[in-house]
């Protein structure tokens, strides 16, 4: 199975300070919705991994992220494309759960469910927290410079052999180009 973990706000849609917290307020970036169906199209199974402690802080519930993700999903399936599934931490970072990168929790689950080893796995984040959560499981990671990119390139410390990309639309190519069809 070729896998993939994408994070979902600053790496898919927009990133926002104020959360993501309505439909309307989830947008996609440019060509995210085209890379995504790109992957799917040569027999990539697409996984999103993404912090959601706006639940936590009650900023939305439960049935406006599954709406969020509805509208995601929709715009990837006009694209041609499908996310295979969507895990999510909806603690807060004081909540000290294991599932909230930067603690690979997620990336566990998503390892059960698939029944695989990560190993190698390409994870692509625009945070220091998803590449560290993503590495920790021996995932490849991949830094995007939409979302906080730019600001996580800056900070450094990245986790050794992190591939950086201008967009997830770049990530894609040069997965499809090292691994074709």
């Amino acid at each position: 199975m070729k896998l993939i973990i994408l994070d979902r706000d600053g790496v898919i849609n927009h990133e926002s300070d104020a959360f993501v917290k309505t439909p309307d307020e989830w947008i996609a970036l440019p060509g995210s919705m085209r890379a995504i169906a790109r992957l799917h199209q040569a027999g990539w199974t697409v996984v999103v991994a993404s912090n959601q402690s706006g639940l936590g802080r009650r900023l939305f519930d439960m049935n406006t992220l599954t709406t969020i993700h509805a509208k995601m999903r929709r715009e990837v399936a006009q694209a041609g494309g499908a996310i295979h599934a969507i895990f999510i931490c909806p603690h807060l970072p004081e909540d000290h759960c294991a599932c909230r990168k930067p603690l690979p929790g997620m990336y566990q689950q998503i390892a059960e469910r698939y029944d695989v080893d990560l190993r190698g796995v390409p994870a692509v984040g625009d945070s220091l927290r998803d590449l560290q959560a993503c590495a920790a499981m021996g995932c490849a990671p991949w830094l995007v410079k939409t979302g906080n990119g730019l600001k996580t390139l800056a900070q450094g410390e990245l986790p050794a052999g992190t591939r950086i990309v201008d967009d997830l639309g770049a990530a894609v190519d040069a997965l499809l180009e090292e691994s074709p069809a």
